[in-house]
């Protein structure tokens, strides 16, 4: 299948990239940085999720992983929602697709974190359903995905400081963040094992959230 994934070069992008040519898929990487990805299955464009006309043209793609994000927050809601929304209008909603999964957050559901990265990721969420409801018609699904912490470079400044690192997984029930590679995982079987669930949201977090203290 004709695979599309933007935020592609690091992180969770990079990881769920690996693991759909691993399966042989045609894929499609769109970041603002090169990726170090060297494979006879994969093609990829340097723009700007953000920016609609600087998106390349694909025709009848068949999987959108939308996965770019920033925690930036003077571009969370122009990268982080409008740019699912760019990427969607343009690649998903058209006959070819066959599902469509978007990273949101655990923080679209606690509002725990900075208050435009929340709001984008909550309105990812709620975009999550629109867009089920529309590409229903071809008979294809669309999903989000919750993630809570995730080892990636972006969090270095947590993960290499022994107190804040002690401090966030004793926030989780398992003790533990999610690696890259497991939540490629769970996007894989979202876009191409699952047929049926559409207009879900999956949270995996650890037990963050369900987490709580009882005190009698």
């Amino acid at each position: 299948m004709k695979i599309l994934i933007t935020g592609a070069s690091k992180g969770i992008g990079k990881s769920t990239v690996e693991k759909f040519l691993m399966h042989g898929h045609e894929v499609i990487g769109l970041d603002i940085v090169p990726s170090e990805i060297n494979h006879p299955n994969y093609l990829h464009f340097i723009c700007d999720v953000a920016d609609k006309s600087s998106l390349p043209d694909i025709d009848a793609v068949e999987v959108l992983i939308n996965n770019a994000g920033v925690q930036d927050e003077e571009k969370s809601i122009d990268v982080n929602l409008f740019g699912v929304i760019n990427c969607t209008e343009k690649y998903g909603i058209q006959p070819a697709i066959k599902s469509i999964v978007n990273v949101a957050s655990a923080s679209a559901h606690s509002g725990a974190e900075f208050p435009l990265y929340s709001a984008s990721k909550g309105g990812v969420l709620a975009y999550t359903k629109n867009t089920a409801i529309r590409i229903a018609q071809f008979g294809a699904v669309c999903n989000s995905i919750s993630p809570g912490g995730v080892i990636t470079d972006i969090n270095e400044h947590i993960i290499n400081n022994p107190d804040l690192w002690k401090a966030v997984l004793n926030e989780t029930m398992l003790n533990k963040w999610a690696s890259p590679e497991e939540i490629a995982e769970w996007i894989y079987f979202m876009a191409v094992t699952n047929k049926s669930m559409t207009a879900q949201d999956i949270l995996v977090d650890n037990g963050e959230m369900a987490k709580s203290n009882f005190i009698w």
